[in-house]
C-alpha cells in the first residue's frame, strides 16, 4: 500500500495549480489531505472520482474556509470514522480515519500556535489527542496517523534550530510531546529510513525560503509499532508545489 499525506493549504487553490495531474502521476492507494479549507458541497467531487478515487471522505470545520481534512482511497474502507468524539477538537475538522483489513489510516491536522490563545488550544488538543490515541490503539493496533503535526521533533528537522527555539512549532514542550507520542508506540517512518539533515515538508512564503531550502519538517507518517516490520519505504516529495507544504509518502506491506 502506498499512502501519501499532503497539507494542500486549500484544496480549491491546489486544484488550480495542477493538483489532479500530480495525483494521477503519484498514484497513491490512499491520499490524506489536511487544511482543505472547503465544505464538501463546494467541490466538484466527480473530479476526484475521474482521477481514480471513487471513495472520498471529507471532514470540514464548522467555520467555512478553515482547517478540514479528507481521505481519498482507491478501495472501499471497512469503516469511516469522522472526528474523535471530543467536541473541543471536532468542531475544527481535524481528524478522519479509514479502517481497512490490515491497517487503519488517519488524517490529522494538529493546530498551530499562532498566538497565545491558539497555543493554549494546541496544548489542550495535544493532551486530549494523546489520551484518545492511547485508547484507540487498544482496539485499532495497526494504525497510521499521518498529517500536519505543526511540530518539528529534533534540531535536524528545522533549518535554524537556535533562532527558532522560542517559536511555536519548535518549543521544548512541543518537542517533548512528539517525543513522548513516539515513545508510546509509534515509528517516525521517514526517520526510520533517512537519518540525514535538510529534509523538510514546509517552507515559509517569505524570503525565498523554499528555493533556499530553509524549511521545517512538520508533516509525519507515524506508524504504530506493530507495523514496523511491514514498512518498506518513506519519502518526502518537495518537487510537488501546490502548497507551502509538500507531500510525504509511505509504502508498506498489507
Amino acid at each position: 500500500m502506498k499512502i501519501i499525506s499532503y497539507n494542500v493549504n486549500g484544496i480549491r487553490a491546489a486544484l488550480k495549480k495542477g493538483f489532479l495531474e500530480w495525483l494521477q502521476a503519484a498514484n497513491p492507494d490512499v491520499l490524506c489531505l489536511q487544511e482543505t479549507k472547503a465544505q464538501k458541497e463546494q467541490l466538484d467531487l466527480a473530479l476526484f472520482e475521474e482521477a481514480g478515487y471513487p471513495y472520498h471522505y471529507w471532514f470540514s470545520a464548522q467555520k467555512k474556509g478553515y482547517s478540514g481534512v479528507a481521505i481519498l482511497s482507491k478501495t472501499a474502507p471497512n469503516e469511516v470514522v469522522y472526528g474523535t468524539g471530543i467536541p473541543s477538537m471536532d468542531f475544527e475538522g481535524r481528524n478522519l480515519r479509514l479502517d481497512f483489513d490490515t491497517v487503519s489510516v488517519m488524517s490529522l491536522y494538529l493546530p498551530s500556535g499562532t498566538n497565545a490563545a491558539r497555543l493554549d488550544f494546541k496544548f489542550q488538543y495535544m493532551a486530549e489527542f494523546q489520551t484518545y490515541i492511547d485508547q484507540l490503539k487498544t482496539t485499532v493496533p495497526n494504525l497510521i496517523v499521518c498529517g500536519d503535526y505543526n511540530i518539528c521533533h529534533e534540531e535536524i528537522d528545522i533549518h535554524n534550530p537556535k533562532q527558532n527555539k522560542n517559536t511555536s512549532g519548535f518549543l521544548p514542550v512541543e518537542r517533548a510531546w512528539i517525543a513522548e507520542f513516539i515513545a508510546r508506540g509509534f515509528v517516525d517512518t521517514f526517520r526510520e529510513f533517512h537519518k540525514e539533515p535538510h529534509h523538510y515538508s514546509w517552507w515559509s512564503y517569505r524570503a525565498n525560503a523554499r528555493n533556499n531550502n530553509k524549511g521545517w519538517r512538520i508533516d509525519y507518517l507515524m506508524a504504530s509499532e506493530p507495523l514496523r516490520e511491514r514498512l518498506q519505504r518513506a519519502y518526502i516529495l518537495p518537487e510537488a508545489k501546490h502548497s507551502d507544504h509538500c507531500p510525504i509518502g509511505l509504502e508498506l506491506e498489507v
